[in-house]
């Protein structure tokens, strides 16, 4: 029996066979060399290893992969067409020299992987104007109710009886009262209101708007007129007209309802809205928007009113221009001179606070209209939108939009009283109540 290979010309390189006493030993396999010019076939991808094969019986078969491929560790024939693919040394796909993610020309756009998408500005413009748009209409719906909820509809003009018929344009009864409401004892002795019980009209106005441009006239408080029949606004009684007084006597006796049946019954202009704001709310508004700067025409001093000021450019505060207001001493027009002082004055504060630097901070805006809505007092029916218009009608008119003007006077009349002169009111109504171009001018 042949126990072994012969020594014929395959000599020990072949394998000795399952006969063999030792196993066998590193066999040399045959180097096969492809033919020149043939296309090199590029190695596939490892895939995951396989069960090994073996040979069938005549020795150990060499490991393989699925597909032929050699296992790591077997022979390379050492052939090599210029390109390594999935080398551990990274130059393969993910490695540092590759093409695939993470490597140089890896990224968005290289060759073979889709490129990134260019920013859609105009898409960007539109959704960032929405969030705006709604961000604004948002912040406004918001102003408009916390502002309309602080206003005190308190002023119920359907009370007011043998009303005059409706006129063209709107017609503004505006006012500034003593009242004292809201003031500690040391904030009156300090603006100088006095503590006397309920309130006055220190002050009154009638603005028209319409096309044909807006007016203000002053009503001074020493008018004489004749204080007509009317109801009561608590008792709902009626009441017979009570002669002749100054006209700031009808608020004294029946509050603004009374006021209004008075300034109608004695010019025959229909009053559409009812506007008036406390000592407290005036002094407030000049200090939100850090003081107001007004000429003033000759030193004054009161002190009644605690005013102290000498003639030209100054800033004042919430109580010097109250007190500016109110003074009415030492002036040879004595309460015509006062109504000219509070237009002066109003024209300056309108003008500071109807900015864009006021209206667009909300910082200063909130304080501003705060000031003023706390103890601003108007009829049931007035919006936000009608305290608006009477706003920016009365900043036109004081700032020179328009025609500014006391109520016409005659002379004088009994208790220091000022009588308007009849023929140049009713010239004035009639203007008004058409809507015309106002031709009438104050004698004072």
């Amino acid at each position: 029996m042949n126990d072994g290979w012969s020594d014929d010309d395959r000599g020990e390189r072949y394998g000795r066979g399952s006969s063999a006493a030792q196993p066998d030993g590193p066999r040399v396999m045959r180097h096969v060399q492809r033919p020149v010019g043939s296309t090199p076939v590029r190695p596939q991808r490892p895939v995951p290893p396989q069960q090994p094969s073996y040979d069938d019986g005549a020795g150990y078969g060499q490991q393989q992969y699925g597909n032929g491929v050699p296992a790591p560790g077997s022979y390379d024939s050492g052939y090599s067409d210029g390109q390594v693919y999935g080398t551990p040394s990274g130059r393969g796909p993910g490695g540092p020299g590759g093409r695939g993610p993470g490597g140089p020309g890896g990224g968005p756009g290289a060759a073979g992987a889709p490129a990134r998408p260019r920013p859609n500005w105009k898409r960007r413009i539109l959704i960032g104007s929405a969030v705006l748009v709604v961000a604004v209409v948002g912040v406004s719906v918001g102003t408009y109710f916390w502002a309309d909820g602080k206003m005190h509809r308190d002023v119920d003009l359907s009370k007011v009886i043998d009303r005059p018929a409706d006129g063209k344009g709107t017609n503004y009864l505006i006012v500034g009262s003593d009242s004292r409401d809201g003031l500690s004892k040391d904030q009156k002795k300090k603006l100088h209101t006095g503590s006397a019980e309920g309130k006055r009209t220190d002050s009154m106005m009638i603005l028209h708007t319409g096309d044909n441009g807006n007016t203000m006239i002053s009503l001074p408080r020493d008018s004489w007129v004749q204080i007509p029949s009317f109801k009561g606004s608590q008792s709902g009684k009626l009441f017979p007209a009570k002669g002749h007084n100054k006209l700031n006597a009808a608020y004294a006796m029946d509050g603004p309802e009374l006021l209004v049946r008075t300034v109608e019954a004695n010019t025959g202009l229909h009053i559409d809205h009812y506007a008036e704001i406390g000592f407290a709310g005036f002094a407030n508004i000049v200090d939100a928007v850090g003081g107001v700067e007004i000429d003033i025409p000759q030193d004054i001093k009161d002190k009644d009113s605690g005013a102290d000021f000498k003639k030209g450019k100054q800033t004042l505060d919430g109580q010097q221009a109250l007190a500016f207001v109110r003074n009415r001493h030492g002036y040879a027009a004595g309460d015509l001179e006062r109504t000219k002082n509070q237009q002066r004055f109003l024209s300056a504060l309108a003008s500071q606070t109807a900015t864009p630097s006021t209206v667009l901070n909300p910082f200063k805006l909130y304080p501003v209209m705060g000031a003023g809505l706390d103890t601003l007092i108007v009829d049931k029916d007035m919006s936000l939108f009608d305290l608006g218009d009477m706003f920016w009608a009365m900043k036109g008119v004081t700032s020179g939009g328009g025609t500014s003007m006391n109520m016409p006077i005659s002379g004088n009349g009994p208790q220091t009283s000022l009588v308007w002169d009849s023929g140049k009111v009713k010239q004035l109504v009639n203007e008004l109540n058409n809507d015309q171009k106002v031709t009438v001018t104050s004698s004072r």
